[in-house]
């Protein structure tokens, strides 16, 4: 039974390393306009949650990734554009400041 222990704790370890794999990525940003603060934006996957939107990822041109709803076909008429880099966020004809938290 004590040979036992060590390959338990080996099996033990393996299962715990494969459940850590599968944990979601995602990223919390904090989005500032001229009229709105403290705006919650989270990239999870291909997707965006932002105010009270779930946007779909439509592709990105560059440094530049565009959401939408529903995809138009010209990605660039996208309703939300994000470029992570410097953290500005276009949509709905107004301007965002993002910050990674």
């Amino acid at each position: 039974m004590i040979s036992q222990k060590p390959q338990l704790l080996v099996i033990l370890i393996a299962l715990m390393s494969l459940t850590a794999c599968e944990r979601d990525n995602y990223t919390t940003w904090t989005c500032t306009s001229s009229t709105e603060t403290k705006i919650s934006m989270v990239l999870k996957k291909a997707q965006m949650q932002f105010k009270d939107l779930q946007l779909d990822y439509c592709g990105s041109l560059g440094e530049r990734s565009y959401f939408a709803q529903k995809c138009p076909a010209d990605i660039q008429e996208s309703t939300y554009t994000f470029t992570s880099s410097t953290g500005a966020l276009l949509g709905n004809r107004q301007q965002y400041q993002c910050n990674a938290l």
